[in-house]
């Protein structure tokens, strides 16, 4: 009788740790993911506010660059800084765009430079007024997961996380 008992403990023990495990896994990756999303979200906010005060494109780019630890955006980011003005004829032109980083990407609100239209989203909050400049900091990161449970489970997070802001 003792013996069939053990047996039913193993078991048991067996089931509830892998599924242990396979929670603790899952929430070590998506809790990494988070991390390094606000990490990105505070990046851009700061570089669109400080090239918004005055702070030249080059500077803005090395201030993020340096205060973006613990994420190597040098290797595994992008950052794109736009400056976009509106004439008084209401038409949006991009002046300025500096980028910097390892992962090459296209810019979402400028991708073809300095002198094209921006394609931002058309609501009046993200439009500069007529004769206004607005400033826009996209940060792009490669997210690898370092567990494989979401392989196993077939539930992938995206590997390019992006965020952006408007100053």
């Amino acid at each position: 009788m003792r013996r069939s008992q053990s047996g039913q403990a193993l078991v048991e023990f067996t089931v509830s740790s892998v599924l242990l495990l396979t929670l603790l896994f899952g929430l070590i990756d998506f809790g990494r993911a988070i991390y390094t999303r606000q990490i990105m979200v505070n990046l851009s906010r700061e570089a669109a506010n400080l090239a918004s005060r005055g702070t030249s494109l080059s500077n803005t780019l090395t201030a993020v660059r340096t205060s973006a630890l613990p994420l190597d955006l040098d290797q595994k980011g992008y950052v794109i800084l736009t400056v976009v003005y509106r004439n008084s004829n209401s038409v949006a032109v991009v002046t300025n765009q500096v980028a910097r980083g390892g992962l090459q990407t296209a810019s979402r609100v400028a991708a073809n430079g300095v002198g094209t239209t921006p394609m931002l989203p058309l609501s009046n909050p993200v439009l500069p007024p007529p004769k206004k400049t607005l400033y826009v900091a996209e940060i792009y990161y490669g997210f690898v997961p370092i567990t494989p449970v979401g392989r196993l489970l077939k539930l992938v997070l995206p590997t390019k996380l992006y965020d952006v802001a408007y100053f």
